[in-house]
């Protein structure tokens, strides 16, 4: 399993979006992005995690912070799902979940005394300069934006 540290480059991705828009590491240069990793499309903690980040996608952008969203459903899942939850952030569709492999966040699970590889919820924030700024291997649904402002709040600090 892939453990990102921070100031480690950003594993590249290439990946379309749930407009079949393509996004792809080098898009984010100069930019500083919350990409967080998430199971599947309508369900309960990944919707509510969903509709927080888009309750606070105005202010996170405010901040200078993008976000997307990734999961190894498909296109027309996350078509469906944007606009459902009137999402205003990409959600990439990594249905061979090489990106979510690649950023340490496709693991064994268990369910029900069940084992099994998926998706844990995770996030980083990729710098400008494409390297890994924070990350949070895993994360509750509810947790990220928090997180995120913490993060921010420990960079205007100086720590």
């Amino acid at each position: 399993m892939v453990e990102l540290k921070l100031t480690d480059n950003a594993p590249d991705f290439n990946l379309p979006d749930q407009s079949g828009k393509n996004h792809k590491l080098q898009d984010l240069k100069g930019k500083t992005t919350l990409v967080y990793f998430y199971p599947r499309d309508e369900t309960p903690g990944c919707t509510a995690q969903a509709c927080a980040l888009r309750d606070n996608f105005a202010e996170l952008q405010s901040k200078g912070i993008g976000v997307i969203g990734v999961s190894k459903d498909d296109t027309a899942s996350h078509s469906k799902f944007a606009t459902k939850h009137q999402l205003s952030f990409p959600i990439l569709a990594d249905t061979e979940h090489q990106m979510i492999e690649a950023y340490g966040s496709w693991q064994e699970r268990s369910m029900y005394g069940r084992k099994f590889f998926g998706t844990v919820r995770s996030a980083v924030i990729i710098g400008p300069d494409l390297k890994i700024a924070a990350v949070w291997p895993k994360l509750a649904p509810l947790k990220t934006v928090p997180e995120v402002n913490k993060w921010l709040q420990s960079k205007e600090q100086g720590s």
